[in-house]
Formats: C-alpha cells, sequence, structure tokens
C-alpha cells in the first residue's frame, strides 16, 4: 500500500513537470525547466546559431537542474527506496520555491523578459532538480516525475503487440498522459497570467509532501507497532 501511494504523489509530481515545462517553454524563451533532453537539444540546435533558439537560457537551466540534484542528494543521503522525512523536506523546500516563483513572477514587470526571466527559469530549473532527485531515490520503476521517453520505449517494447507481456503499462501509461495533460494545462494557465501556473505547481507539490509524509508515519507506526507485537 505504502508503495502504491509513493507512486500515486510521484505520477502527481509528473503531471506538474508538464506544466512546468509548458510554463517555462512557451512563456520564458523555449527553456524546459523539467526536462534536461529538451534543453540539450535546443542548446545544440542555438550553439550553430540558428535564429531564435536560446543559448543562455538553456545553458543556465541545465547547470542549475544538476546544482538543485546534488544538492538534494546530499540533503537525502542513503534514506533508501521508502518515502523518508528528507523526502518530505526535499518536496516541501520545492513546493516553497515554486510559490516564491509565483510571487515573483506576478510582482516583475514583464518577468519573461531578460535578466528577470533568465533568474526565474534557472531558480525553477534547480528545484526540478532537486524534486527529480528525489523521485529517483524512491525509485519506482517508469516514474521519473521530469521526463518519459524511457517510459514510452517501455511501454512499446514490453506490449503485447511486440510479443511482450505489457508488465507495468498501467503506470507507464499514465505517466505519459499526465505529463501531456500537465503540458495542456500549463499552457491554458498562461492565457491567464503566468503566475498562476506556478502557484498551482507549488500547491500539488506540497499537497504530495502533506500525503508522502503522512503515508510515511502511518509506516513507521506500523512498523513500530509489528516491532512490539513480536517482542511481547
Amino acid at each position: 500500500m505504502t508503495r502504491r501511494l509513493d507512486l500515486a504523489m510521484l505520477l502527481l509530481l509528473t503531471f506538474s513537470t508538464g506544466m512546468v515545462d509548458a510554463i517555462g517553454y512557451l512563456g520564458f524563451d523555449k527553456v524546459f525547466t523539467g526536462n534536461m533532453t529538451g534543453n540539450v537539444v535546443i542548446l545544440g540546435m542555438g550553439l550553430t546559431g540558428a535564429e531564435g533558439i536560446p543559448v543562455l537560457r538553456p545553458a543556465l537551466a541545465l547547470v542549475f537542474f544538476m546544482v538543485g540534484a546534488a544538492l538534494s542528494g546530499r540533503i537525502l543521503g542513503d534514506v533508501g527506496e521508502a518515502w523518508h522525512h528528507r523526502t518530505t523536506v526535499i518536496f516541501g523546500i520545492v513546493a516553497a520555491g515554486c510559490a516564491a516563483l509565483s510571487l515573483y513572477v506576478a510582482l516583475v514587470p514583464d518577468p519573461e523578459i531578460g535578466l528577470a526571466g533568465t533568474i526565474f527559469t534557472s531558480a525553477l530549473s534547480a528545484l526540478m532538480g532537486a524534486q527529480a532527485a528525489a523521485a529517483r531515490k524512491m525509485k519506482i520503476a517508469d516514474v521519473t516525475t521530469v521526463v518519459v521517453t524511457s517510459t514510452i520505449v517501455g511501454l512499446a517494447s514490453d506490449s503485447r503487440l511486440a510479443g511482450g507481456d505489457s508488465v507495468r503499462w498501467v503506470r507507464r501509461l499514465l505517466a505519459v498522459v499526465l505529463i501531456l495533460i500537465g503540458a495542456l494545462a500549463g499552457a491554458a494557465t498562461l492565457l491567464l497570467n503566468q503566475w498562476i501556473g506556478i502557484a498551482l505547481v507549488a500547491v500539488m507539490i506540497a499537497a504530495a509532501a502533506a500525503i508522502g509524509h503522512l503515508g510515511e508515519k502511518k509506516r513507521t507506526l506500523a512498523e513500530a507497532a509489528g516491532t512490539v507485537a513480536s517482542n511481547a
């Protein structure tokens, strides 16, 4: 039951990643803040001098994503695969950071232009790197929260059509669909105001952190009760 709850929380975070990537790409000069594969491709095209393709923001997004992932890994340490109170800390930091960025976007005039936009995409990339590192520690197969390419490969190559047994097809399909719907939602929020989408992402990540933390507390209490019963 605990791992199912963990899976559900990571799927929610996958949806939120679709939102932030749509907001970054459409609203902040073609920058992916969650999907670094996209940034590598954009950076490669930009370095050739292709017209209208940015270089600075995708490059900084890559750097700050790695910084966020490294700091997250340092905080988490060797916590194992189960949700840990340090996992809650990481997701809580990410949620607070996204809330702060939504306020930043709401208050700064033309936040997508110049240095203001670069600060936003770099900071959001660092937060997404921290989130991705925490998700990776949990080792939920096929759900990384930031990319679905490998998930799509698994969905197709392990399908009945390919002669496989369609293992984990439900979670794989959900991950793909949720990041797609998240991108749709993120693009839709841009029609209203840029800060709204980031605020919604902050709420979703905070909810995932809270629910995951409660699940971890219940698991800890159950294990403690089981230990007491076995020693009685």
